[in-house]
């Protein structure tokens, strides 16, 4: 069974200075957008899952997320789609940044659909409870359905925005 080989944010530059490596963003559009590395080419993960993407390289491929977290989630599904030897970087972005290495940053792009989110539920909470005390109780109802939604969502894990979308079956 072929595996990740962890590969550290000095050793990948080296490789891919001498071009001996390809290396594959496997986050999502939005998210590469804003930041990545320089030399990384964008295959989001959730088209490598749905089938819809594949990866085609005569080099090793190294792959990267932000932190190491989905990479090392999907290794056995990555390291599939490429053969062996096949790499991930250790730590993802951060780790990169941490050791000084060069980003493409875009601050104008969007920001991830997570945040987003975050932000719009946390704005809502505090506009309830900042009308509940100067307009009317009653709005404290609206930080409370806020927060139970947010409950509700983190113990069922609903909805999941990571996930791939489902496929439309009249499509082609």
């Amino acid at each position: 069974m072929t595996t990740l080989i962890p590969i550290d944010p000095a050793t990948l530059a080296q490789r891919l200075e001498r071009g001996e490596i390809k290396l594959i963003d496997i986050r999502e559009p939005a998210e590469f957008a804003r930041e990545h590395i320089a030399e990384a080419a964008s295959i989001p993960l959730s088209g490598l899952a749905a089938g819809r993407l594949k990866i085609r390289s005569d080099i090793p491929v190294a792959f990267t997320c932000k932190t190491g977290m989905r990479t090392g989630a999907n290794c056995a599904g990555l390291a599939a789609q490429v053969g062996e030897p096949a790499y991930v970087l250790q730590g993802g972005l951060e780790a990169w940044k941490r050791a000084g290495l060069a980003v493409v940053a875009n601050r104008k792009a969007p920001a991830e659909t997570m945040r987003q989110v975050r932000m719009t539920a946390g704005s809502l909470v505090v506009l309830g409870a900042v009308l509940a005390m100067t307009v009317d109780p009653a709005f404290i109802w609206l930080s409370a359905i806020v927060g139970a939604g947010l409950v509700f969502a983190g113990i069922t894990g609903l909805p999941n925005l990571s996930a791939p979308a489902p496929e439309n079956p009249r499509k082609g």
